[in-house]
């Protein structure tokens, strides 16, 4: 936005940051606390500070400096805040599960290292975090956040030390990180809807059960060559030639990849979910319960059982949501989720499509309002940077869905 657009919201920006930044004990803290997601909303093609202190009629680049990277105010309450603030304004249907890369260049930045770029679509030094945004079909936004620190990062206690990473904190996969953050949003009273994910995550069947243990259901993208059996395949119990231990039950037949099920037992129908810039969105869509029986599925079902001796052989049902374009020859598309089969196709299809929304919070947190722009290198600076431009994305969410708002154009 213009300066003078950004003047005009003042008063409201103002009093947004007066609550979602309360928490902050100084006066001083509080006051750049609403000067920064200022100047993230102006127009201009670097977000870092420096920039943008030369646009703020009151900029001052040490007094930001201090506040992103030495000042010690917790970002932990401040996104809490704006969390229940997003999720009473969004009601959201689902809570997506992210991550995101920013391009880094040198290994100085804390996180950084040569690692998957989804920005990029290779590897790349980089930085990634992991996010959960609030998401219906016509708003979202994030709620939290977590660096993710790679392993040999983690390990490295000179850099450690350069960055100010807390002892306590080690190297987490994703999934683990994902999970952190959503008992911590559930921890806070938020109501978890559906999770929703995407291959990177619906893959771990470590992940699925722990959704599943908390109770709170998913639908998680899948990939092909995960294996599963029919849903009427039974396990048969090997009689015992008595020597060693018990035999264990198991199914007569393999498993097989998704695909090789799907041309067995699906019926396609087709479903529109929703509107797009060239008219409706449409494909063919069917629904079929498996087994997901790899090493994982079988792994995670005996601990469910209370022990491999106790274990019937019986894998758990999961309905399997799969899309086959008209002119597609085979799918393209899988998800898996622990919702019933006789849930209607349509709801299934909108829920799992919906992860899509968040790309949406994606341009604008990195083109509009400059996620990547940050220039520190410090675990608690960049912890600040990304709880600041959360802030200036949930203000301008919660003024497009004011209807009395008016945004400025």
């Amino acid at each position: 936005m213009r300066l003078g657009d950004v003047e005009q919201l003042r008063g409201e920006l103002a009093e947004f940051v007066a609550d979602v930044f309360g928490s902050l004990p100084r006066r001083h803290q509080r006051r750049w606390g609403e000067c920064y997601p200022r100047g993230l909303t102006l127009n201009g093609r670097r977000k870092s500070i420096q920039p943008m202190a030369e646009r703020l009629p009151d900029g001052n680049m040490q007094a930001l400096q201090q506040f992103v990277n030495q000042s010690p105010w917790d970002p932990l309450p401040v996104r809490r805040r704006i969390a229940e603030r997003l999720c009473e304004a969004i009601r959201p249907e689902v809570w997506v599960v992210d991550d995101v890369s920013s391009p880094k260049c040198g290994t100085a930045s804390v996180g950084v290292a040569r690692q998957y770029s989804g920005a990029l679509g290779k590897r790349a030094s980089c930085q990634v975090a992991v996010s959960v945004h609030a998401a219906t079909d016509t708003a979202s936004c994030p709620l939290e956040w977590e660096l993710f620190l790679p392993d040999e990062r983690a390990g490295d206690h000179h850099r450690r030390r350069r960055a100010g990473i807390p002892e306590e904190v080690g190297h987490a996969s994703r999934t683990r990180l994902a999970l952190g953050l959503l008992d911590r949003l559930a921890e806070q009273g938020l109501a978890v809807p559906l999770v929703v994910a995407d291959a990177g995550y619906g893959r771990s069947v470590c992940f699925r059960l722990a959704l599943e243990e908390r109770g709170w259901s998913y639908v998680m993208a899948g990939e092909p060559k995960e294996i599963a059996r029919p849903a009427d395949a039974e396990p048969y119990q090997p009689s015992y030639g008595g020597l060693g231990p018990p035999t264990l039950p198991r199914y007569r037949q393999a498993p097989r990849p998704l695909p090789d099920l799907v041309g067995e037992a699906a019926a396609f129908e087709e479903v529109t979910w929703r509107q797009g810039s060239k008219g409706v969105v449409t494909s063919r869509f069917a629904v079929l319960q498996v087994r997901p029986s790899g090493k994982e599925a079988c792994r995670t079902a005996q601990e469910q059982a209370g022990g491999r001796s106790r274990w019937d052989g019986v894998l758990p049902l999961k309905t399997l949501l799969v899309e086959q374009p008209e002119d597609a020859e085979e799918p393209t598309g899988y998800w898996m989720t622990d919702l019933p089969a006789t849930t209607p196709v349509a709801d299934l299809v909108r829920w799992a499509k919906m992860r899509r929304r968040i790309e949406h919070d994606y341009r604008e947190l990195k083109h509009g309002l400059g996620l990547d722009h940050f220039e520190g290198s410090t675990w608690r600076g960049r912890h600040h940077d990304v709880t600041l431009v959360t802030a200036a994305q949930a203000f301008l969410t919660l003024r497009r869905l004011d209807p009395k708002a008016r945004m400025p154009a």
